[in-house]
């Protein structure tokens, strides 16, 4: 029980047997990887190349320096910045995407035949195509263009079997069916001419020379299809918390992934530039509109004025009216501001309350002479969040967190608005008591003038006022345009993309070979350890010792004779090595040491087909040409074989001889090896088991050792029947046949477990048909006689054991 223990732990750690077993694999490692190459090969030319291009901006708000926060415009041209996380939703939503694909004509293909694909030739073409978006255009058809000129070329493609093909027009993205009776089209056109058909409407640009003979493929397709491909564009934070964002894209046309690029930057940079002066243009809209409202009010006030001097001949105040007039036109500027600005607040509290939303009809104030400038802050930041949020409400659901963060800013900011509002309108009424608190004393004051005078002076107050606001238009609307004009961005770009010889991200060549390498080593692996779990054969005399209790006598090699007598035909090869060498172990397994009486050794195996019968006629054969008497008995009654290796009958036996039919005499042949004679089964019984067990049966083995120096006896297999176990009493040595791969290793669990329990004694495996050549092993220790190699030429006879190279290479000699 030790040793099979310590047998185990060996076992557990023979590193090197495994490695050897793996070795022995090495024509299977070797085809799996060359198939491996040769696919990574084709994969990296098949698989279209990937490349990947970036581009670095910065966002980060930025004010106008021509303007400092206390201007009296009634905007705030720097705006508020905004989140890099809601410029990330920006760069991949929809809405923003459909304007760089409207703006690239994206939705045209430029192909070209490749080795494997149709290949994206856009922007390698030798011209482009001017399409005619407002008119329907052939929808996913192949055209082909063929260069047949200088500055002309061929157009042709198939029309749909059906008759029925779709067109789509692009500026209305609407897709229609044209029916047509014609099967094909081909036709010659030049550059620039224009291909003007109820099914195409588009001319070609020449950018570059025409080679005669080329030929390339446009094709229209979908637009939102092209729009959700390119939606895909990757977005992140260079650092983190930083305001620098990397623009990156996959693709495999690299001008195109360029184009793209610089171009989404573009209309980025351009909304954004919208979104801050929004507020500004709507403002400098009501301006121009009010200003002409002023002017043409002035006009008619200054004609008013001269026909009133020159009808009533008054042309200038007197001292004291003069002194009046001065007195109360300042106050009556001042209060007609602060009325018309109460009730741009009074609007402007209605329109923040009742909406939800703010955009281009916010209302502006009315002369723009804003008290606080928070309020036209505040105004441009609920504008700006507002629109953004609305675009990305086109992309996002309304849980998204930049959705969610900018409701959260437009309500503190609305809420911000309102409580400004309150508090000027409460600071506006205190100033309107007081002025109007003073109006009153000037007026009682006005009143002891002559009329005349009065109702000029009251023309040149509403002049003067008229004239003032009319001026403080023209210099806010200058302020306006110049503010609008020199607005400076958020979005900074610090690298534009840009071709640089990039390679491809995918397929990466040598990542591909060195997977496939790696393939090339796991699939004959997982074979192998999936073979070795399944398998279940004895391989070597390493699996017997590992496993089981009864030692290991020997090894027998592959018998590559015409028949079973190897030792007699072939008496130097190295098959009959190994029986002389089981006959030099065997004699210390006999329980009887004297040399001088009979030995009996009974072989037997698990199932049939092991080589036990092989085996007693050889070990038989060794013992009598070693010049001991010896006698092979034949005792398998039930499927007897030794009979056809002698060119005997089998029609008497050993059940003639155990029904009393035959003598022992008449039943032993004599063979023609020296010293050998044999007993045969004879004819099937119906009571194989019956027959062995009777006192006859005892007798003629009895008779047999007091004949023979040796008596072998070849038994039925001890797996399938009880008749060789009740034979082991007769033997003084018994063995145990095992064949190289093709025995079970649960068959010999029985025997085994006999043999520890000591109910059987003197036994010994011997592994049959074993092959060096095997992958189960390193081959060294149980050659006895048979595995000399390359030294054992002379000694042994040449066998029919030569690989299939050797064996051809012969072939030719002899020619």
């Amino acid at each position: 029980m030790d040793n099979l223990n310590n047998s185990t732990i060996q076992a557990n750690i023979d590193v090197k047997g495994y490695f050897f077993k793996v070795l022995s694999y090495w024509k299977l490692f070797f085809v799996t990887i060359i198939i491996a190459l040769i696919v990574a090969k084709f994969m990296n030319d098949y698989k279209p190349k990937i490349y990947s291009l970036n581009t670095i901006i910065s966002v980060k708000e930025e004010n106008n320096p021509l303007f400092s926060t206390g201007t009296n415009i009634a905007f705030n041209w720097g705006g508020a910045s905004d989140a890099v996380e809601t410029i990330k939703v920006v760069l991949t939503s929809r809405t923003h995407n459909e304007k760089v694909v409207k703006k690239l004509n994206f939705f045209i293909n430029y192909l070209k035949e490749g080795r494997y694909r149709l290949e994206d030739v856009y922007g390698y073409t030798p011209f482009i195509v001017n399409l005619n978006t407002s008119k329907p255009q052939l929808y996913n058809k192949l055209l082909q263009v063929e260069i047949t000129g200088e500055n002309t070329y061929n157009l042709s493609f198939d029309f749909n079997e059906l008759g029925s093909n779709q067109l789509i027009t692009y500026d209305t993205n609407v897709i229609s069916n044209y029916n047509s009776n014609k099967t094909s089209f081909s036709k010659e056109f030049k550059i620039d001419e224009e291909v003007n058909t109820s099914f195409l409407n588009f001319s070609l640009k020449k950018n570059s020379k025409f080679n005669i003979g080329e030929k390339y493929f446009i094709q229209f397709v979908s637009f939102d299809g092209t729009v959700g491909a390119n939606r895909s564009i990757s977005v992140s934070d260079i650092t983190n918390g930083s305001s620098m964002l990397q623009l990156s894209k996959d693709g495999t046309n690299k001008n195109r992934i360029v184009d793209y690029l610089n171009t989404t930057v573009f209309i980025l940079d351009k909304d954004k530039q919208e979104q801050k002066i929004l507020y500004a243009k709507r403002t400098k809209e009501y301006i121009e509109v009010l200003f002409t409202k002023v002017e043409d009010s002035l006009k008619r006030i200054e004609e008013e004025l001269g026909v009133y001097k020159e009808k009533n001949n008054i042309y200038d105040l007197s001292e004291e009216g003069s002194v009046i007039f001065e007195q109360t036109i300042d106050l009556e500027k001042e209060k007609k501001g602060i009325l018309e600005f109460n009730d741009y607040l009074n609007n402007l509290r209605s329109y923040i309350s009742s909406h939800d939303s703010f955009g281009e009809n916010v209302p502006v104030p009315a002369l723009i002479s804003i008290q606080d400038v928070k309020i036209a802050e505040e105004i441009s930041i609920l504008i700006q969040k507002s629109s953004l949020r609305e675009r990305l409400r086109g992309s996002v659901t309304d849980n998204h967190p930049s959705i969610v963060v900018l409701s959260n800013e437009i309500k503190i900011s609305k809420n911000n608005l309102l409580e400004n509002i309150s508090t000027l309108k409460v600071v506006n009424n205190n100033k309107l008591n007081q002025l109007r608190s003073n109006l009153s004393s000037y007026k009682s004051k006005l009143k002891r003038l002559p009329k005349t005078e009065q109702g000029l002076l009251k023309f040149e107050k509403n002049y003067e006022i008229s004239e003032a606001n009319y001026n403080y238009l023209k210099q806010k609307s200058y302020e306006a345009g110049t503010a609008i004009a020199a607005n400076v961005s958020d979005v900074k770009i610090i690298d534009t993309a840009k071709d640089l010889g990039n390679s491809p991200v995918y397929p990466i060549p040598s990542f591909n070979y060195l997977v496939g390498l790696m393939l090339g080593v796991v699939f004959p692996l997982f074979y192998i350890i999936t073979k070795e779990v399944l398998d279940n054969k004895i391989h070597t005399a390493e699996d017997i010792q590992n496993n089981y209790a009864i030692p290991v006598l020997g090894v027998v090699g592959k018998n590559h004779g015409n028949n079973n007598l190897a030792v007699f035909d072939k008496p130097k090869s190295s098959v009959s090595e190994s029986f002389r060498a089981l006959r030099s172990n065997i004699k210390f397994l006999f329980k009887n040491t004297d040399a001088d009486k009979s030995k009996t050794l009974v072989l037997t195996s698990s199932v049939s087909g092991e080589g036990k019968t092989m085996i007693s006629i050889n070990m038989a054969t060794v013992f009598a040409l070693s010049g001991k008497k010896t006698v092979l008995v034949g005792l398998d009654l039930r499927k007897p074989k030794i009979y056809d290796d002698f060119d005997l009958t089998n029609d008497v036996g050993v059940v003639n001889h155990l029904i009393n039919q035959k003598t022992l005499d008449e039943i032993i042949i004599n063979t023609k090896i020296p010293n050998l004679d044999l007993i045969l089964s004879g004819p099937i019984p119906p009571n194989p088991s019956e027959l062995l067990l009777n006192e006859t049966a005892d007798k003629m083995i009895k008779s047999l050792q007091e004949r023979y120096d040796y008596v072998i006896i070849d038994t039925p297999p001890v797996g399938l029947v009880s008749d060789a176990l009740e034979l082991f009493k007769y033997g003084d040595a018994i063995i145990y046949v095992i064949r190289q791969n093709y025995s079970e290793k649960g068959m010999m669990r029985m025997i085994d477990d006999k043999y520890k329990n000591k109910e059987v004694t003197n036994i010994s495996y011997v592994l049959n048909d074993f092959s060096i050549k095997n992958k189960y092993g390193y081959g060294y220790g149980y050659g006895y006689g048979y595995g000399y190699g390359k030294y054992g030429n002379g000694y042994h006879e040449n066998e029919d054991n030569k690989s299939f190279f050797s064996r051809i290479s012969s072939i030719f000699k002899k020619n």
